[in-house]
């Protein structure tokens, strides 16, 4: 049974940092590029970023590129979410994907998700 887990999630001031996992079970996680996706109340799910099978390659979105980092532990089946210099527009539920065909930034092309976690940037 397939299963991604995210946690780390919550509240956050604006300029702080949070680092949100996500554990998978039930596949081959080295086989798979991992990928996290965000989801603000009202709007569209949207890309946020991607790392390749063995970490060679990541991708972000602009809206995050230089704040968040992306990392896997394949020996521990966990890729995890650095945040950092969080702004108020970062609030969203986050949540983490799999594909198994390689790169991918539409929501359509994942094979798994996991259910998410909440991170809010408040004062």
């Amino acid at each position: 049974q397939v299963q991604l887990v995210e946690s780390g999630g919550g509240l956050v001031q604006p300029g702080g940092s949070l680092r949100v996992s996500c554990a998978a079970s039930g596949f081959t996680f080295s086989s798979y590029y991992m990928n996290w996706f965000r989801q603000a109340p009202g709007k569209e799910r949207e890309f946020v970023a991607s790392i390749s099978y063995r970490s060679g390659t990541t991708n972000y979105a602009d809206s995050v590129k230089g704040r968040f980092t992306i990392s896997r532990d394949n020996a521990e089946n966990t890729v995890y979410l650095q945040m950092n210099s969080l702004k108020p527009e970062d609030t969203a539920v986050y949540y983490c994907a799999a594909r198994y065909r390689g790169s991918s930034r539409d929501v359509g092309a994942m094979d798994y998700w996991g259910k998410g976690t909440l991170v809010t940037v408040s004062s």
